[in-house]
């Protein structure tokens, strides 16, 4: 079968390691997956433009339905040649929702935005998905999308590490889930190494944010971070956000609030247990144990003795370390790019 992905792919952002985990799985198991454009130095993926050999199309929708390259004639050509029961949307936000608020974050900013999406998704496909496994529209499909990739796997080593703490990834939509994290940390800060945060927002609002009337979503509390001490550190390319992560004792796993309320997952659900890292999960019970197994629950931030748990976790990173392991083994087993493309043509035949 020949996939052909849709999506809008980001040097420092998104889906690109995604994606080239499910064209390694293709290629094991026969099949082919490319992403529609012409070829770009910076982010190595098989592209093409080939419409006319495709057997699915799978439209990738992040925070935008629109298409990274090409225009109506491009779109038109990749409804028209591939039936529509061969179509899927992979609604990654969970924009595919009537509005929801939670703790100042907002999928949509008006019905009429979260009426829009919901109307380009269905003038494409039948077949929605959202990387959850509690869809709240009952026409979506449950589909994790997102993937573990025992190729990942950095050998966990807790020796001479650079930071104590560091979060990859960007500040949109997660101040109030690092506040919080951070506001735990402080009272044991003195005990506790270098803190870092690497991506976009956490000192600056981003240049495009203010072009984009976003600039909202981006922020953080640039005084309290200095005054507790938190390196913040440019973006890294998506191929090193693994090696990122690496760097520190321990990555805390979080979402932004409408995820939370959304269970969605996110590629950093799966990238961070195969760095050399303890991931810290900022996610309810329920959630964690279904996506990682019941021994993870000594790896989740818990709702009373927090700041002990951190201590502690810094104190005895091997004790930590073999929980990490057998988490690899249960995500390797469960939660593949193997697996998830099996499931994806399935969706695709049905």
């Amino acid at each position: 079968m020949r996939l052909v992905f849709v999506c809008w792919p980001f040097e420092d952002q998104g889906s690109s390691l995604v994606i080239r985990g499910y064209s390694e799985a293709a290629r094991a198991l026969g099949h082919e997956v490319v992403v529609y454009a012409g070829p770009y130095d910076k982010i190595p993926l098989n592209y093409s433009l080939a419409v006319g050999s495709a057997d699915a199309v799978v439209f990738l929708f992040e925070w935008t339905t629109r298409q990274y390259y090409g225009d109506r004639l491009d779109l038109a050509r990749l409804i028209g040649r591939v039936p529509r029961g061969r179509r899927v949307v992979i609604d990654g936000d969970g924009n595919y929702n009537d509005v929801i608020r939670v703790d100042g974050d907002v999928n949509h900013p008006d019905d009429a935005a979260s009426r829009r999406w919901r109307e380009v998704c269905d003038s494409i496909s039948d077949k929605i998905c959202q990387p959850t496994f509690h869809p709240l529209r009952p026409n979506v499909r449950p589909f994790l999308f997102y993937a573990y990739n025992p190729s990942w796997e950095q050998p966990l080593d807790f020796t001479a590490k650079e930071f104590t703490m560091l979060y990859v990834g960007h500040s949109k939509s997660r101040w109030q889930p690092m506040r919080r994290l951070l506001q735990v940390i402080e009272p044991a800060r003195r005990e506790l190494g270098r803190i870092g945060l690497v991506g976009h927002g956490w000192d600056s609002t981003p240049r495009w944010a203010a072009k984009m009337q976003i600039e909202h979503i981006y922020y953080t509390d640039k005084a309290y971070l200095r005054r507790i001490g938190v390196d913040v550190l440019p973006a890294v390319s998506f191929d090193k956000v693994i090696a990122w992560m690496s760097k520190a004792t321990f990555n805390p796993v979080l979402v932004r609030p409408t995820f939370a309320q959304m269970r969605l997952v996110t590629p950093r659900f799966f990238e961070t247990p195969a760095a050399s890292t303890i991931p810290l999960f900022l996610l309810d019970e329920a959630h964690v144990r279904l996506l990682y197994g019941p021994e993870a629950l000594e790896l989740r931030l818990p709702d009373e003795g927090a700041e002990e748990k951190i201590v502690d976790v810094v104190r005895r990173p091997q004790y930590y370390g073999d929980i990490v392991r057998r988490i690899r083994r249960h995500l390797s087993e469960q939660h593949s790019h193997r697996a998830r493309l099996q499931r994806l043509i399935e969706i695709i035949e049905t």
